[in-house]
């Protein structure tokens, strides 16, 4: 299900640097010490020579109590999208890239170093040649999941790290849908599903690190020497300038521990100074006007802040590093042809009558299309999934056959495996799931009615009972199982219960609005 917050999320989409929101995203982010960050692009199929072109950038900004500390509302977060596809990129180079190595705001992404190195790329090839090198301070929400679950804990960090929405989930208990992720982000205008989602995937990084922020403070996770601030210095002193402070011996040494953001800092304290300059010498394009950090996030980036670096080698795309002889472009243009011929279904199906089958589809779903799965349960279609959750392809192979199944993937390397169970094995093309069953049911030639919508178990694939349960003999059955909300005892309700895993369902609201969006995906009303 989609991802559900307790206030409306405020989304701003910037198409330019004329509208009013521009002005209001240069306002938010000088006044946040939390900018969330987070990209979108147009998938791609397979390699190609160029990095694809980012078409939205997300900056999730959460204001410094000090503005209202009163208002919970203005210190609520605020997501800007930024359309790179319609503002012109460098009209906003220099104010991103001051973001991006501002001290005063600690940026959070999930694995940002790849989204950097898109937008790089993407700001490059329209005049701006220096690109982004670097973002700092910076703190990736793995880092912050692998200190609370297990830093403290002695234990090595895993291999494997999780997906933003398991850390969602097990963090923040709410459902990141990521159906839209491979959606077409070059395509104007955006969906609002679009906009949504891609304004909660930046906004749920600032409410990751504020669980973790506040299990710094109560369990003492960045305990340790802090430096003093630029408030604890006597005010007489600021007059000495940086050069008198630093050589006057009493404050000397608390000063040098300082780091840039400290001394930038003491700058901006002895700022009236330069009120008595000439106006070329002090006169600098400065986009953000910040304020430092409180201590309670300085002392978080001290102890665990990073930063991203791009290198030269990041720069441009990995080529293949296999030795051999170049081949023919004619023998790889051949077999990209072939590749892309064995994915297309050539029949009959298993459950042919022809082949002695009973008439009735049966698919075997890989992990790569779980979600096809579900919704050809939805509609009736028999649709399993693997038995375990990394099979490896012999095991793919082997249920497939033994279950006279047709097996589903995206994953082109288990076409190698035709030859074993020979039309038995279909690559999807399509990369939404609503697209992706059409294209089924249009391949297959299935026949969908409205008498067949929702008539499987969507979690096991299960079969119902026939005789549908009272109120009483669902709540009996549901006992140490499964909780039947209360409000659903005075409306009289029908049960019914999956043969298979014992789950029960009602034809609730959720029932009815399932029904219909799949009446309309199918255009069975046509």
């Amino acid at each position: 299900m989609d991802c559900t917050y307790r206030k409306p999320l405020k989304i701003h989409l910037v198409t330019s640097t004329e509208s009013p929101e521009f002005p209001h995203l240069a306002r938010a982010l000088s006044q946040s010490s939390l900018v969330g960050l987070d990209a979108e692009w147009k998938p791609q199929r397979s390699h190609q020579s160029n990095f694809p072109r980012v078409s939205l950038l997300q900056l999730a900004c959460q204001p410094r109590p000090r503005f209202n500390p009163e208002s919970d509302e203005s210190n609520a977060s605020v997501v800007f999208l930024l359309d790179l596809s319609s503002i012109p990129l460098p009209s906003i180079w220099e104010l991103l890239k001051e973001l991006f190595v501002s001290p005063d705001i600690l940026k959070l992404g999930f694995k940002f170093k790849q989204d950097l190195i898109y937008l790089s790329s993407t700001f490059c090839s329209q005049g701006c040649d220096i690109g982004f090198d670097r973002v700092e301070p910076y703190l990736d929400i793995t880092s912050i999941y692998n200190h609370l679950h297990h830093k403290q804990l002695g234990r090595k960090l895993p291999k494997e790290t999780k997906s933003l929405a398991s850390i969602c989930k097990e963090l923040l208990d709410i459902s990141l849908s990521k159906e839209l992720q491979c959606s077409d982000w070059s395509n104007r205008p955006l969906t609002e599903g679009q906009k949504n989602y891609a304004a909660i995937d930046a906004h749920c990084l600032i409410e990751i690190f504020n669980i973790f922020q506040v299990k710094v403070a109560q369990k003492g996770f960045a305990a340790g020497n802090s430096c003093s601030s630029i408030s604890e210095l006597d005010s007489s002193n600021l007059d000495l300038g940086l050069k008198g402070i630093l050589e006057k011996p009493d404050i000397g040494n608390k000063t040098v521990r300082f780091k840039l953001c400290e001394a930038l800092d003491i700058i901006r304290a002895t700022s009236y100074y330069s009120q008595c300059l000439p106006e070329e010498v002090v006169s600098r394009v400065s986009y953000l006007n910040t304020m430092p950090m409180d201590e309670s996030l300085v002392k978080i980036v001290r102890k665990y802040g990073e930063k991203i670096l791009l290198r030269e080698c990041d720069k441009a795309p990995k080529t293949s590093k296999k030795k051999g002889r170049k081949q023919s472009s004619v023998i790889v243009d051949s077999r990209e042809k072939r590749s892309d011929d064995i994915g297309d279904w050539q029949g009959p199906p298993p459950w042919d009558f022809s082949l002695g089958g009973d008439g009735y589809p049966k698919f075997l779903c890989d992990v790569m299309v779980e979600g096809l799965a579900k919704h050809l349960r939805c509609v009736g279609i028999d649709a399993a999934t693997p038995r375990s959750k990394k099979p490896e392809p012999r095991e793919l192979i082997d249920q497939t056959s033994k279950e006279k199944r047709v097996l589903l993937t995206c994953d082109a390397k288990l076409l190698r495996h035709q030859y074993l169970i020979k039309n038995q094995i279909y690559r999807v093309k399509s990369l939404l799931k609503n697209q992706q069953l059409l294209e089924v049911i249009e391949t297959f030639q299935l026949k969908i009615s409205e008498d067949q919508l929702m008539s499987r178990c969507t979690k096991c694939n299960g079969r119902f009972i026939q005789k549908p349960l009272s109120t009483e003999e669902a709540v009996e059955a549901a006992k140490g199982f499964q909780r039947i909300p209360d409000c659903l005892f005075d409306k009289n309700l029908q049960f019914w219960q999956c043969m298979d895993c014992n789950q029960l369902y009602w034809e609730g609201t959720q029932y009815h609005n399932a029904v219909q969006k799949f009446i309309d995906v199918c255009n069975l009303n046509e």
